[in-house]
Parts: structure tokens; C-alpha cells; sequence
């Protein structure tokens, strides 16, 4: 079954590469020139793990699948997993809509990393408040809200934290501030005020947690982008100090019309806010970061 899910999702890469050649290319550069018209901050509604300040627009559905190998390094890494690549550690699959020009939706599903949960659902809604205008308005801001909801197996062990008492303790949420701008034809920078909150947590640990997230991303040819992804946590407990880490990722993105293609390096596991925000262990300086890549194609 593995085998056969890797082979279709090949196929459907393989498909989307044919068909963006035989798209126009976006030009990343004619929207900026425009008073009346917003400059695009970021290519997509995503950065490398978390949402960007963009939103589809009206009419408008996206499809999106996300893969997260193992660990590049380290000692669950080398050339024993061929660098990660004999590891899946996450994987998701969505579709997400453009209800309005500045209300959009969206659904998926995640294999989930097993730490602590898997199987999960999970939804969002995004309002886009207001956009950069030049000379008039120095910000485009967006809000996020959304929940997860794990529907894996209850484990027995009532120490355990998927043991789930009750069903409202399988729910996350978060809830999400994004503001951006875009410097010229080159520079965007992004600030990502973040709110998680879990319903059932360890005995040491606490369930809601405040976050700040800040992502750039760089112009390096009309069709590619450095992107860069940092979220810093502030009211950790000593037990979240000593197991847990921030979540940093780098990326190579490129645009073409209707997809987006993104290959990261993080030392996040899990997809979505409440995943790789709370759940962040591995650490970069011990080679423990892994590649992943993003597929969306809108229609």
C-alpha cells in the first residue's frame, strides 16, 4: 500500500510539471507598479509550515499535498534511511476554496507524526482585513482561525496523552494574526502572532501557548524564492524548554501559473499550527531537519 501511495503521488507530481509548462508564468514584478492594485507579498496561502498573508481568490479552489521525510542527519539519519528518504514522517493532503476576494476555507487530512497523535483532521477559515497600497495603506493583514481534531485510536494507558477521557480532548485550535509587506520587487517580510491552544495535554505541560512567527521571502530569478520560516514560543514550562524546539525552516519555491512548488528544509515534523508549533523536538544543530516539498495547484 505504501509502495503503491508513493507511486501516485509521483504520477500526480509528474502530471503537474507537464501541465505548468504549458502555463503563462505570473509576473512578479508588473503588480508592484500599480497604485490601485495590491503587490503580491507572498506566491502562495502558505510560507513553508504556516499560512502567508495571502488568500485565494473568489471562485477559486487549490489543491494541496505536503510530505515530510525523516531526519536528513543525526542518529535516526544517514546513509542507513538514504538521508530520510526510507522515512515519511507527515503527509497531508487538502482542498481549500476562495468563498469571497477576502474570505477563504479550507480542509485536509495528515497522517500525523505519532507524536503524540495521528490520523487528523483538520479545517481553518481566513479573512483577509486589509492590503498594502502604495502610498496609503504599508501593510496587507490577515486573520486565521482553526481547529484539529484527532480521530486515532484511544490508548489505554491513562498516563498517556491520546488516552482522550472525553471527546472534546482529541480538539486543537489556533488562532493567527498575519501581517506583511512587500519592499520592492525583491524583499517581503512577514510577522505571524500565534495562539494554540489544546484541549488535553501532559500533566507538565500547558495547553495554550503563545507564539511569534516571522518568514522573508527573496526574489532570486523571476521564477524562484528563498523563503525562510521561524516561530518562537514564550511561555514554555521547563518541561517544554528541555524537549522541545522552535520551529525553523528554509525553502526553495517556484511559481508557475496555477502551481506552486516548494521544497523545505525543517526540523518540524508534523503540518498545521497545532502540530509543529507545540510538537517541535528535533534540532537542527544534530542534523535532525528533514526535506519536505509542497504541491498546489489551483483550478
Amino acid at each position: 500500500m505504501t509502495i503503491l501511495i508513493k507511486r501516485l503521488l509521483l504520477s500526480f507530481i509528474l502530471l503537474l510539471s507537464i501541465c505548468s509548462f504549458a502555463q503563462d508564468e505570473f509576473d512578479f514584478d508588473s503588480d508592484f507598479e500599480f497604485d490601485s492594485e495590491p503587490p503580491i507579498t507572498f506566491n502562495s496561502t502558505r510560507i513553508i509550515s504556516g499560512h502567508s498573508v495571502e488568500v485565494l481568490p473568489q471562485k477559486t479552489f487549490e489543491m494541496r499535498i505536503e510530505h515530510r521525510f525523516g531526519d536528513i542527519a543525526g542518529t535516526n539519519g544517514g546513509v542507513q534511511t538514504m538521508f530520510g528518504f526510507d522515512n515519511v514522517t507527515d503527509m497531508r493532503i487538502a482542498l481549500e476554496y476562495g468563498l469571497t476576494e477576502k474570505l477563504m476555507l479550507g480542509f485536509g487530512r495528515c497522517k500525523g507524526t505519532g507524536v503524540p497523535y495521528r490520523s487528523l483532521l483538520d479545517g481553518f477559515v481566513k479573512y483577509r482585513l486589509f492590503e498594502q497600497v502604495k502610498d496609503s495603506m504599508p501593510l496587507s493583514c490577515t486573520i486565521v482561525g482553526g481547529a484539529t481534531f484527532t480521530y486515532q485510536k484511544a490508548s489505554s494507558d491513562i498516563s498517556n496523552v491520546n488516552h482522550f477521557p472525553r471527546t472534546t480532548h482529541r480538539f486543537a485550535y489556533f488562532s493567527q494574526l498575519n501581517l506583511a509587506r512587500r519592499f520592492g520587487k525583491f524583499l517581503s517580510v512577514s510577522l505571524m502572532p500565534t495562539l494554540v491552544h489544546r484541549n488535553y495535554v501532559a500533566d507538565n505541560d500547558i495547553n495554550t501557548l503563545l507564539t511569534l512567527g516571522g518568514a522573508l521571502r527573496i526574489k532570486l530569478s523571476k521564477k524562484f524564492f528563498l523563503l525562510t520560516e521561524y516561530y518562537h514560543c514564550f511561555n514554555g514550562t521547563e518541561f517544554r524548554q528541555e524537549g522541545f524546539q522552535n520551529s525553523l525552516g528554509v525553502a526553495l519555491e517556484w511559481s508557475t501559473f496555477g502551481h506552486n512548488f516548494t521544497i523545505n528544509f525543517t526540523n518540524s515534523k508534523g503540518l498545521g499550527e497545532t502540530q509543529f508549533i507545540p510538537y517541535t523536538s528535533a534540532n537542527w544543530l544534530n542534523g535532525q531537519f528533514r526535506m519536505g516539498f509542497c504541491v498546489s495547484r489551483q483550478f
